[in-house]
């Protein structure tokens, strides 16, 4: 073979080890009720869970858990999924911004001894758009 021969191979077989490595680190999007089974199986693959946040009658988030002065890289809080299974979240970084005011979050990590341990937060906030009072001129939320 010529070395052009071997130097093109050499190029594929990195540019597939390079695919199967994304390739394996892909996670799926579930429920919390099949990361639990996924838990039990021993399968410790990240999750995406998309889910909303348990609020009370007057929208207050219930089971928010976060102390800068304590432990800034510590927060804790509840999770509801599309199927409305409730589960503990664990997030070892600081709070994100806006995460009271966020309408749907989606969490990325696994379950460990049944708290969800998530590396990854996204937050789905609603609309910041403002369009202006036609009467006042003041900024009105949409």
């Amino acid at each position: 073979m010529r070395k052009s021969h071997l130097f093109a191979l050499g190029i594929i077989a990195v540019a597939v080890a390079i695919i199967l490595s994304t390739t394996a680190d892909a996670s799926v999007y579930v429920g919390f009720g099949e990361a639990r089974a996924r838990a039990a199986e021993g399968n410790t693959t990240k999750v995406h869970v998309v889910g909303r946040l348990l609020r009370d009658a007057q929208k207050q988030i219930v089971g928010l858990e976060y102390d800068p002065l304590k432990d800034p890289n510590y927060f804790a809080f509840t999770l509801v999924d599309s199927t409305q299974v409730a589960q503990r979240v664990v997030y070892n970084e600081p709070k994100p911004q806006d995460f009271e005011t966020s309408e749907q979050v989606v969490i990325t990590g696994c379950i460990k001894n049944d708290v969800f341990l998530a590396d990854k937060i996204l937050l789905k906030c609603p609309s910041k758009y403002v369009k202006k009072d036609l009467k006042g001129g003041e900024m009105a939320a949409q």
